[in-house]
């Protein structure tokens, strides 16, 4: 019976990839219409059937330029390039009568915006529909049906499809990522076999570290919209913001024993900035996907897992933006293939389902589109009357002494077209000293003000204690800005522009050259002067000179005993620091008030010499994070040594490695015998989030770690999984209390700090006081979900240690200090475990 019960299975097996090898284009198109023979099919063009392999972003983006050339449908465009100078395109799709007067149409459409209730003025409107395909690179069924749809709109000489385009501008974008499915698709394309494998355990379907699912940086982009770090994410905002569109489909792959989800996503986890009409619309446009997917045969669900909160996921920022977002989720193949609950699950099924329901999304939007239009501009006409009836007329958002911290967050206000004001002069609100120099203000009465609430939103009470991503991004806690509202707008001035003065030498000096902590891009100069050979020192006391304060960090270059002689080192300086926003202060006398500048609180620093461990078990995002803060926005270098390789590596040529959040089992004793000896002789070793828990176990560190545990009470089965969820800290900010004193904290700009969490990692303080250079607060929550029972342990709890070992420090951080890219207030905790690990 058992051999009988394999061969059948074989048997099936066999089936499902003689079936996949016979598919033809007629297995995701429309039949009973003719196609344009002059319009290349994908089999002409890959010389492979669409499914039978994955394509590669270069066969993708040639593809559809040969399309876009021989079709009078389609305009096609680079948008910009990714890290990897891969071209980001556009296809523009319509009729040819509304190609000819695109400009037009968009005008238009961007007016309606600004007009009130007025019927009259949709009669001729095209609806304007984005179709954006896999954001995370291996998800490519996306990608596929964007390939299928590409043909489709460009050969169909139907009369249903010509009647859509003259009512619908389409917006497709065929890939979201390109680094990243050119990575996946190498890798399922080298591990495929010819008689396909559909075992779950072939390679095939487990890709190596970091996997495609991430850009160039190991960042996932679709975190991306509301902190537009990323050139990806700058050329989709564009584009966005060009054409403001009232639908937005985002199509993605989940789990492979799932079937299909679309949206509505969880009802009570729908952000409350987000209008009760957008979900409605939502849910009708649904129907039209149920009903295409019941015609093919394919199951589906709705309402759940899924949710709406965050704004920075592709589905999400069309809802504050009067757009309709709309997430799509196919079960994945991960490669040709694969055995699944479900049966076997092919690749050119997925791309059907995912082709499908962007069909389906066309005739909606085509069939609802004065409705959509109409909600797009009642939207916006509402957003008008309640920001002007606001009794907060603006913000006003700066800093004390980082001018370029606060001009960072009004380059991301500036691509979402939010408007800013000039301040005319120094003024002080609520006890917070603003700038003229360092500050601006934000307009509450403006065409996005609802942009201005999806940013600065602080939430501490939600209908549902589960969040499919973070649960809060306040930008200006994520910035540690001065920010306050403001009930008149008296002290505004004309448009604000993000823009930087350069910084100069103040003059010639043959004693020495100050230069202050607190910029934002200090790191980054004191990398580039240490990598010149001078010889630096950094203050652990605060002085005066010629009546200015220099703070806890405050660096000196000495001009005496240097390499560079006097003059060469003066020209240097003053070279390199136009493209910084700060002067460096010429010294007259080493006679400064507080202490002397040849006092012994100065001490040398080191230039760092840094590795970080990267491969299986690292957290790739956390990983990416901090190779793209060396690389992007400090420009100094950072050796990536896979734990594979670590065993040969000669540790003595870095003073300091960072170990991310991650699992480090996989290293041999050995290799922790090495660290540990490395980091006695004089190393520092920084360590996030679970990688102090295998420090702990390897007893490198001793710290004590708070356990708390809810007991399910009155918990039914069905809800266990909700109880859990709602125990877990996914993303919520907290204030701390900060020891300026303290070489962690040197730079930063005041002794309160919001600081990002997203673990349950709760550590307790040492004994010593001046050992806690960074705490919570008694009343830490500001904005985010927490569960009482973990809010009521985090309170003055520590977020930091720092502990001597031989010769060497291991500084531990329990959270992420440089999440996403956009959590600049706390970016500088990490340059001074970087630089003045020797001083703590």
């Amino acid at each position: 019976m058992k051999l009988l019960y394999y061969f059948t299975i074989l048997i099936a097996f066999t089936a499902s990839a003689q079936k996949q090898e016979m598919i033809t284009l007629d297995y995701y198109l429309p039949q009973n219409v003719t196609y344009n023979k002059n319009i290349p099919t994908p089999k002409s063009f890959f010389n492979f059937e669409l499914g039978e392999m994955h394509t590669d972003h270069t066969q993708l983006s040639f593809y559809m330029k040969e399309v876009a050339k021989l079709s009078n449908r389609i305009a096609i465009e680079t948008t910009g390039f990714t890290y990897e100078n891969r071209p980001l395109q556009l296809l523009t799709i319509s009729s040819p009568k509304n190609l000819a007067r695109i400009n037009e149409i968009n005008a238009a459409h961007l007016a309606n915006l600004t007009r009130e209730n007025s019927q009259q003025t949709l009669d001729d409107m095209p609806v304007i529909v984005y179709l954006g395909y896999s954001i995370h690179g291996n998800e490519s069924s996306g990608s596929g049906a964007a390939i299928a749809l590409t043909y489709y709109l460009a050969a169909c000489e139907s009369q249903e499809l010509e009647k859509t385009l003259e009512n619908t501008v389409i917006l497709l974008d065929p890939c979201f990522n390109p680094d990243g499915i050119q990575r996946f698709s190498t890798w399922v394309n080298s591990n495929k076999s010819a008689n396909l494998v559909t075992d779950s355990n072939d390679r095939e379907f487990n890709e190596g570290w970091p996997r495609g699912r991430f850009n160039h940086y190991l960042f996932d982009m679709n975190r991306d919209w509301l902190p537009v770090q990323l050139p990806e994410s700058q050329a989709r905002i564009k584009t966005f913001r060009k054409w403001m569109p009232n639908v937005l489909c985002d199509f993605h792959e989940m789990g492979t024993n799932a079937t299909y989800f679309f949206q509505p996503g969880e009802p009570s986890r729908t952000n409350p900035l987000t209008p009760e009409l957008n979900q409605k619309l939502t849910m009708k446009i649904a129907g039209y996907h149920a009903k295409a997917l019941d015609n093919i045969g394919s199951s589906y669900f709705i309402e759940e897992n899924y949710d709406d909160f965050y704004y920075g996921k592709g589905s999400s920022y069309p809802d504050i933006n009067g757009s309709i977002g709309i997430l799509f989720e196919q079960a994945s193949s991960r490669g040709h293939a694969q055995e699944s609950a479900n049966g076997i699950l092919t690749f050119p099924f997925t791309i059907r389902n995912q082709f499908t329901t962007s069909l389906s999304t066309l005739k909606a939007t085509s069939e609802m589109r004065t409705e959509l239009l109409s909600y797009q501009r009642d939207f916006y006409t509402k957003a008008r009357s309640d920001s002007k009836n606001s009794k907060v007329k603006g913000y006003i958002v700066g800093d004390e002494n980082d001018a370029t911290r606060v001009n960072e967050l009004a380059k991301i206000l500036s691509q979402h077209k939010v408007e800013m004001l000039a301040l005319k002069n120094d003024i002080t609100v609520n006890n917070k000293k603003f700038k003229k120099a360092n500050s601006y203000i934000i307009p509450v009465q403006q065409q996005n003000s609802k942009m201005i609430n999806a940013i600065f939103d602080r939430e501490t009470k939600f209908k549902d204690s589960l969040f499919y991503d973070i649960s809060a991004w306040s930008f200006d806690l994520a910035f540690n800005v001065n920010f306050e509202g403001l009930n008149s707008l008296s002290d505004a001035g004309s448009k604000y522009e993000p823009t930087l003065k350069a910084g100069i030498v103040t003059s010639k000096s043959d004693i020495g050259y100050l230069i202050e902590w607190t910029d934002y891009q200090s790191p980054k100069l004191l990398n580039q002067i240490l990598s010149k050979g001078l010889r630096v020192r950094a203050t652990s006391h605060p002085f005066t000179h010629s009546g200015q304060t220099f703070s806890y960090g405050s660096l000196f270059v000495p001009v005496q005993n240097q390499e560079m002689q006097s003059e060469a080192i003066y020209s240097y300086l003053s070279n390199i620091i136009p493209e910084y926003n700060f002067n460096i202060t010429a010294v007259e006398t080493g006679f400064t008030e507080g202490i002397n500048l040849g006092n012994p609180n100065f001490e040398t620093l080191e230039l760092p010499k840094v590795a970080m461990l990267v491969g299986k078990g690292v957290d790739p995002s956390d990983a990416g994070e901090i190779w793209h803060l060396f690389d992007q926005k400090a420009a100094m270098p950072l050796t990536k040594i896979d734990t594979d390789q670590f065993q040969n590596v000669n540790l003595n040529r870095y003073n300091t490695l960072i170990l991310v959040n991650g699992n480090y089992s996989g290293l041999s004793k050995e290799s922790v015998g090495k660290i540990e000896q490395w980091v006695q002789n004089g190393g520092t070793l920084i360590a996030y989030q679970d990688a102090l828990r295998w420090l702990t176990a390897w007893k490198m560190i001793d710290v004590n770690y708070i356990k708390h545990k809810e007991e399910a009470r009155n918990i039914s089965y069905e809800q266990r999984a909700d109880f859990r969820g709602a125990q877990l800290i996914s993303g919520a900010i907290f204030e701390t209390n900060l020891d300026l004193s303290h070489p962690i904290n040197f730079g930063m700009p005041r002794n309160k700090l919001p600081m990002f969490r997203n673990t349950s990692i709760l550590i307790e303080p040492n004994v010593n006081s001046y050992a806690n250079p960074i705490k919570y607060t008694k009343n830490p929550l500001l904005s985010g979900y927490i569960s009482p029972g973990n809010l009521a342990i985090l309170k003055e709890t520590v977020p930091f240690q720092a502990s001597r070992n031989g010769d060497g420090k291991i500084l531990i951080f329990t959270d992420n200090t440089n999440f996403r890219a956009f959590w600049l207030g706390t970016e500088k905790l990490f340059w001074n475990a970087v630089f003045f690990s020797k001083l703590m």
